[in-house]
C-alpha cells in the first residue's frame, strides 16, 4: 500500500522506522533482530537506506589499483526480505550519487517486479571519495521526475511496451535547511520542485526542537505544498552523540539538552536523559497533530523501544 494511503486510512498517527543495511559480510539477522524488537509497536512502514559507492585504493600484485566498493550493499534485498518476513510496507532509498539514469531505471524495474510501491528519492551524500558516475543526476528532483515518468509508462531505454509503474515517491525535507543551501528560502524552493515533479510525501531530517518542525510546516504550507510532512526524529543515546550528530547531519541541539548531558554522572544517566527527551519530543509532535512519527534507528533498537513503551496504543 502506498504511504499516502496508509496515512489517509489511519485514524491515528502512523509509526515508521528507518534502518541501515548491514556492512559487507554481516548477516541480515542483525536487521531482523532490530525489527523483531520493535514490531510489537505496529510500524506501518520501514525505510531502508542506500549508501553511495566509494573509491578505495588497494595494493594487488605490487600495484596500486582503484576499486569501487559498497560498504553497505543490499538495499533492495533487505527491503524485499523485510516485506516478505513481516508483511509490512518498505520504502527503499534510491540515490542519485554514483548512478546514471539507466542504472536507476534498472533498480526501479527490479523494485516494481518485487511489488514494492514506495520509494524514497534523495540525492545522496557527495563526499571526497564517493564514486561519481558519468551523467549522474545533480538533484533529487531529477530522480523524482524519472520515477514519475515511469509511472506514466515513459522509460529511459527505448521499448515497445509501455507498462507504467505505480510508485509513491517520498522526499527529504530539512527543518533547519540543507547545509549546502545558501538560505532557508532557497531550500524550500528545491523542496517545492521535488513536489511539483511528483513527490507525494515528505520525511524531515532529524531535529531536536519542535519549533524547527512547526516553522518548517508553516513555511512549506505557505508555498502551497499540501503533501503529508512526517517528522523524523533520532534518539540521543549519549554525550558523544551531541558532537557526532551535528558534524554528520548539520543539526542544532538545544542548549538545555546539551547541559543535561554534560551534567550526567554516568553513561546510564546519559541514556535515561536520551529516553526522556525522546518521549518529550514525540509527545509534543502528537499534540501538534503530526500525520506520523518516523524514527531513525541507526540499527539501535533498544532505546527506540524504551521510548515507545511510553506510547503503547497511541500508534
Amino acid at each position: 500500500m502506498k504511504i499516502v494511503d496508509l496515512i489517509e486510512q489511519s485514524n491515528k498517527p502512523i509509526l515508521s522506522f528507518e534502518i541501515i543495511p548491514p556492512n559487507v559480510g554481516e548477516s541480515i539477522d542483525s536487521i531482523f533482530n532490530v525489527v523483531d524488537n520493535l514490531i510489537e509497536f505496529s510500524p506501518k512502514f520501514i525505510n531502508v537506506t542506500k549508501h553511495a559507492n566509494e573509491i578505495e585504493y588497494i595494493e594487488e600484485k605490487g600495484e596500486i589499483i582503484k576499486i569501487i566498493k559498497k560498504k553497505r550493499p543490499g538495499t533492495v534485498g533487505v527491503s524485499a526480505a523485510i516485506k516478505h518476513r513481516y508483511n509490512i510496507e518498505v520504502v527503499p532509498h534510491l540515490i542519485c550519487t554514483g548512478f546514471n539514469r539507466y542504472q536507476l531505471e534498472d533498480i526501479l524495474i527490479d523494485l516494481n517486479y518485487l511489488k514494492i510501491e514506495n520509494i524514497f528519492a534523495v540525492r545522496g551524500d557527495k563526499k571526497r571519495y564517493t564514486w561519481k558516475e558519468v551523467d549522474e543526476y545533480e538533484h533529487a528532483s531529477q530522480l523524482v521526475e524519472q520515477i514519475t515518468n515511469m509511472n506514466k509508462g515513459i522509460y529511459t531505454c527505448p521499448t515497445k511496451e509501455h507498462n507504467p509503474t505505480n510508485f509513491c515517491v517520498g522526499v527529504a525535507g530539512y527543518p533547519e535547511k540543507h547545509f549546502e543551501s545558501p538560505n532557508f528560502e532557497k531550500d524550500l524552493e528545491y523542496l517545492k520542485l521535488k513536489v511539483d515533479m511528483g513527490a507525494k510525501f515528505i520525511i524531515t531530517q532529524m531535529f531536536f526542537d519542535i519549533e524547527y518542525y512547526k516553522n518548517f510546516v508553516d513555511k512549506v504550507r505557505e508555498l502551497g505544498i499540501k503533501v503529508p510532512i512526517i517528522p523524523g526524529i533520532k534518539p540521543l543515546r549519549s554525550k558523544k552523540s551531541l558532537y557526532n550528530l551535528p558534524k554528520t547531519f548539520h543539526v542544532n541541539i538545544p542548549k538545555a539538552i546539551v547541559e543535561e548531558f554534560e551534567n550526567a554522572k554516568s553513561s546510564q544517566d546519559e541514556y535515561k536523559i536520551g529516553v526522556r527527551h525522546g518521549i518529550k519530543l514525540i509527545e509534543q509532535l502528537l499534540e501538534f497533530g503530526v500525520p506520523g512519527v518516523h524514527i531513525f534507528t541507526m540499527g539501535k533498537g533498544k532505546i527506540v523501544k524504551d521510548i515507545l513503551n511510553a506510547f503503547k496504543g497511541i500508534f
